[in-house]
Formats: structure tokens, sequence, C-alpha cells
């Protein structure tokens, strides 16, 4: 049984690690002229991941941590399409266009807020400049149920789309009315039967824990709509409250929110839950059959997480496209203006519109090796690390070690020699964990509104 008070004490503001190092170390610093060399310098035989940025929703999702431009105007649309063209022509002066397209994902925002013939156009600009897609490449796109008909399922089954996520985050009428997205259980399976129709080899389902008004008892009802719809994937994020980076953050009444033993036991009844029906958990958030392509990627040590959660796509080179996407490669981040006259301004000037990013030392890659594998696979091989990057672990991280011994007295963590594995009920403190070997975590504990709470 959880010891829901000794948990909560863990409860502290932490990162999410989809990079390491976090976007709090992107900075200016990193030049354009940087940027664009290490663009020119990539290895052309890697393969390519391809992230487009499709911003607009028509309304605000108080939840919601993304970067969004809310419009009903089609005319700043189609404007954003020309840029998205102008974009990929600079881009392609910059990169290998022949090499092979492992993964392409629609992000935003709501995707689907364009129509079919729109989602068409965007589609052929990208298979008209990157001709190298992969047979088995993932192809996926973020949808709003609200927001999808089936004119545009069939544009993306026609495009290549093999995977889809469907935004749900609660079926409690309550709850949606207060993070002011209202959506039936009706119109959630009238959605995903329409990509069942169009062949989508994988449909997926996001929920949020950590809502207003949120407790064990309406999340179980959640649960159980969302596993009659059956779907290969869930996604159970915890939501993360802060108001003083997302103004619409704002107008959640924060009286409202459930405490974080409420949401500890929100999240150790789903787990269970899952387990009991056949999904397995996967790395932090992420739910699946044993039979999905998730586990066997675990098996071969190639899980791999990024900016859009986990992936079975390791090994590529990351390209962000669009306003505020983020690319990744061996040794860097970049990310690309967050608003929109300065991102329409570099196109303007011919330049790709990088704003800052981050070119990673030798000591932020053994980092960030070690706290992808333990977000990942809530594991590390020491040999593994020893081996890979020349260093004695234990020497090398002796005060990460020193930090982490309260887990191991609390049976919540093993280390030994070889390996460092968490327990069943550790994998739920697993960003507090990973910041034991955070170089950059004690620059900011001075700041208690720099990140999210871990519990």
């Amino acid at each position: 049984m959880l010891d829901f008070e000794k948990f909560t004490k863990y409860s502290k503001p932490g990162p999410r690690y989809t990079s390491y190092p976090t976007a709090l170390e992107f900075s200016s610093n990193y030049s354009y002229d940087q940027y664009i060399q290490k663009l020119d310098s990539q290895d052309s035989s890697r393969q390519l991941s391809l992230y487009f940025h499709l911003p607009f929703c028509r309304n605000a999702c108080y939840f919601c941590g993304c970067n969004v431009v809310f419009t009903s105007r089609e005319d700043k649309m189609l404007r954003y399409m020309e840029y998205l063209k102008k974009e990929i022509a600079i881009l392609t002066k910059h990169i290998d266009i022949t090499r092979e397209v492992i993964q392409i994902h629609f992000g935003g925002g709501t995707p689907t807020f364009y129509t079919a013939s729109q989602l068409e156009e965007i589609i052929k600009m990208i298979t008209d400049t990157f001709k190298n897609i992969a047979a088995e490449a993932e192809i996926s796109c973020e949808i709003d149920p609200r927001h999808i008909d089936e004119d545009q399922m069939r544009v993306l089954s026609e495009g290549g789309f093999n995977r889809v996520s469907f935004g749900i985050q609660d079926f409690n009428e309550k709850v949606q009315v207060a993070v002011h997205r209202v959506q039936s259980f009706e119109l959630t399976k009238n959605a995903m039967d329409l990509a069942r129709k169009y062949n989508m080899k994988s449909v997926n389902v996001d929920l949020i824990y950590g809502l207003p008004f949120q407790d064990l008892e309406t999340f179980k009802q959640t649960l159980e709509l969302s596993l009659e719809l059956q779907p290969n994937r869930f996604a159970v994020f915890n939501y993360a409250h802060v108001p003083w980076m997302k103004k619409t953050m704002r107008k959640i009444d924060e009286t409202t929110l459930p405490t974080p033993a409420e949401k500890l036991e929100i999240m150790k009844y789903t787990i269970d839950f899952f387990n009991t029906h056949g999904y397995k958990m996967i790395g932090m958030d992420h739910f699946a059959h044993p039979d999905d392509e998730l586990f066997k990627a675990i098996d071969k040590g190639e899980l791999h997480r990024n900016f859009q959660g986990y992936t079975t796509k390791g090994g590529a080179d990351l390209i962000g496209i669009g306003l505020t996407s983020i690319g990744e490669g061996v040794d860097y981040y970049s990310q690309n203006f967050k608003d929109m006259p300065s991102y329409e301004a570099a196109i303007d000037a011919g330049k790709l519109p990088h704003e800052r990013g981050v070119v990673l030392n030798e000591d932020d890659l053994v980092r960030q090796f070690v706290i992808m594998e333990l977000m990942s696979n809530f594991k590390l091989d020491i040999k593994r690390v020893e081996k890979e990057f020349n260093i004695e672990f234990k020497t090398y991280f002796a005060d990460a070690l020193q930090e982490l011994q309260e887990y191991v007295d609390g049976e919540l963590l093993e280390i030994t020699e070889d390996k460092i594995e968490c327990s069943h009920t550790g994998t739920l403190l697993i960003r507090n964990i990973s910041m034991a070997f955070d170089a950059y975590m004690h620059q900011h504990k001075a700041s208690k509104k720099t990140f999210s709470k871990t519990v």
C-alpha cells in the first residue's frame, strides 16, 4: 500500500526532462551562425525526424501548456502556410533532403483546425521536398475530437499518417467546464471510429490528472469510459499548473485542484487499472499493450524521449519547423521564435527562424544519457555508461548517489555495482530521482516558479 504521507514530501518543482539540458538552459548565446554550422555539418547517413507546429486554436483550454495562437481568421492560417513553405525552402539549403525520414509529427495548437484541403496542401509541401520517407515511418498527428471530420481523416490517411493521438483529458462534465473544454464521450468515440475506418495503425488517447474538481471517483469513471474506446496507448499526464508562464491557467481556481496526496492516489489507481486490463506502464506517463513497439524498443534499449514524449525513433536528427518548434541534433537543441512577427521577419530576411538553443558539452552528454535512460526505462546500466563515456560512475556521480540514498533507504530505488533501478512505487518519483543527476538544478532551486510540481 502506498504511503501517501511519505510521498507527498517529495512534491517539489522539477523538470519533465523532455530534454537535457532542459529548455531553461536554451539561450540566444547559441547564435544563428552556430546553428547553421551544425545543420550544414550534420552526418548525411543519419535519419531525419520532422516536427511541424500548427499553432492555431479557436478557443483556450485552460490547462494547456502548449504554444498556441487563438484565432478564427482563415487568412491568418493561410498566411502561416505560406511561411511554412518559405521555411522549408530555406531549410533545403542547409540539410540533405535525400536523407531517410523516419518520423513526421504534426503538433499544435489544433492541427485539424485546418480544413481537409489545407491539410492536403501542407502534406504535399512536405512530401514534395522530403521524398525519401521510410516505408515504416511513424507519421502522426495530434487531434482534438471536436475538430475532425471524415474528409480530414481521409486526407491524413492518404497522406501516409498512421498514428493519431486524441486529447480527452477527462470525461467528467464539471471538470470539462472548469477547464473550458466540453467534449462528450459520443463525440470522442465518433472521432476514434473515423481513425479506425481510415486504417490508422495506432490510435492513442491523452488523459490528464490533477485538473480542477477531479478526485479518485470521477477519474475512475473517465478511465472506464476511455477503456471502452480501446486505444492502443494511453498517455496520462500530471497537470502542470504554471500560471506564471501560461496566462490562461490563471482562470483556474487553485482551491479546486486536487492535493498532491489525491493526485498520487489517482496515479497509483491508474497504474493498477491499466495493469489489470492488459496495459503496461512505459516510461513516466505512457501505457501500452505488451505487443506495442514501445516494448520492443525497451528490450533493445532503443526507447527514446523527446519533446513529443516517448518514441521508438531514436538516433535521428529532429528538425523543428514552424513557430516555437524545437529541434535536436547529436550535441545541440535549437528553438524557433515563439512570436509570429519575429518568426515571419526572420523568414522574410531569408533566414531560418532560429531564436535560441544550447550546445551540449561532454558533461551534458553524459548526464543526458543517464537522465533519458532513467526517464525511459526506470533503470540504468552503470557498466554501459562507464564504457560509453570512459568514466568511473560512482566517482563521477558521487554527489548524485549521496542525494539518492534517501530513496534507497525508502526502498524506492536499488543501487548496485552494475545498475540503478526504481521499485514499482519509485517509478512515481522518477522526475525527483532524475534530478539528482541534473548539474543545472542548483542554479534554479531559489526559484520556486521555474517548474511544475513533481507530485
